[in-house]
């Protein structure tokens, strides 16, 4: 039984559902930060960075908690792709993503300040899509399903039609590596 409550730093429904397959008592707290990318980092760099801050800023107001957040972007050949900031540019992600591999990365972190403890890492999965046509792509957007997501598609939803292939953690591409958060917690006795 664990003593400090555990904490999801994130506003992302996904996650929630995801930590809840686990079957744990957690509460959710959304984080605000600026999001922004920093000259010269990494997307891994980036993605753990972020997901840091996130339980930072949670934390503040629960220091005795156990802390879970995460960021999660796509790349494709070196560009960042984040959530888009309307349709045109979910357009346009999903131009350049059709027929092509990217990589999807998250970068999560478990935080208790009082007790001493920032785990950070990040997990990366390669996703393939098949061939879009501007139909495929128009009748996407018009579902409304891009707008919010990183690289402009949800692999749990709708976006599921576009992917051929999947190599790594599908739970990743949803927006949370749950193999690897699960190990993480049980290291620290938050799962069983």
């Amino acid at each position: 039984m664990r003593q400090q409550p555990l904490i999801l730093a994130s506003a992302s429904p996904r996650r929630r559902e995801l930590l809840a397959l686990l079957d744990l008592e957690f509460e959710v707290r959304p984080s605000r930060i600026d999001e922004s990318p920093k000259p010269g980092e990494s997307p891994a760099g980036q993605v753990q960075r972020l997901a840091e801050a996130k339980a930072r800023q949670t934390a503040k107001d629960r220091p005795g908690c156990w802390i879970l957040a995460a960021d999660t972007i796509v790349v494709h050949r070196g560009l960042v792709m984040g959530k888009p900031q309307d349709q045109a540019e979910a357009a346009r992600m999903l131009s350049l993503l059709s027929s092509q591999t990217h990589e999807v990365l998250t970068g999560y972190c478990l935080l208790n300040q009082e007790l001493g403890q920032n785990i950070v890492e990040s997990c990366r999965t390669e996703v393939e899509f098949r061939t879009l046509s501007r139909q495929d792509i128009e009748t996407y957007l018009d579902s409304g399903e891009p707008l919010g997501k990183a690289g402009a598609y949800a692999i749990q939803g709708r976006g599921a039609s576009m992917v051929k292939r999947v190599a790594g953690s599908y739970t990743n591409v949803v927006g949370l590596p749950l193999a690897e958060v699960v190990e993480l917690l049980r290291r620290y006795g938050l799962a069983d």
